[in-house]
């Protein structure tokens, strides 16, 4: 198991913030890896919604499937990611400051066939590619350069 974490400060509500990440369908926005991301449950946005994503590594097409497993507006939201390569536990928590958010990630990675023997190196990458997602969200959220916490 590969853990990874870390936190960002966006200058935007919390409010903001939350919905924009929970709606897992504005991710190709500021994750320029991600393709596709599209709802395939029905209903509101909660615990239970699955989306259909697909991401470019290494120049392929890895598709994947998003679940929702925690949604407390505007506090916490987690989820599950499951493709052939991984499987991924995902924690995001959302905290006020004035009227800026503290974002804090956390994940575990369970890497399959080839994938396990290269952990650190799996790890290293989880790192890198989670700093960069979210610093694309502050840009955008923003509008500005971004400055990682």
């Amino acid at each position: 198991m590969i853990r990874i974490k870390g936190d960002i400060v966006i200058d935007r509500p919390v409010e903001d913030v939350f919905d924009y990440v929970a709606d897992e369908r504005n991710e190709p926005t500021y994750n320029t890896q991600m393709r596709l991301a599209e709802k395939i449950s029905d209903g509101p946005i909660g615990v239970g919604t699955q989306y259909r994503a697909e991401v470019v590594s290494g120049g392929r097409p890895v598709s994947m499937v998003i679940r929702v497993t925690e949604y407390e507006r505007p506090r916490r939201l987690a989820s599950t990611t499951t493709m052939t390569s991984m499987d991924i536990a995902y924690t995001l928590t959302f905290e006020p400051i004035r009227e800026a958010t503290r974002m804090r990630w956390a994940g575990e990675i369970q890497p399959h066939g080839m994938l396990r023997l290269m952990g650190p190196l799996v790890a290293w990458m989880g790192r890198r590619q989670e700093l960069r997602i979210w610093t694309g969200l502050k840009r955008l959220l923003e509008g500005t350069v971004a400055s990682v916490h």
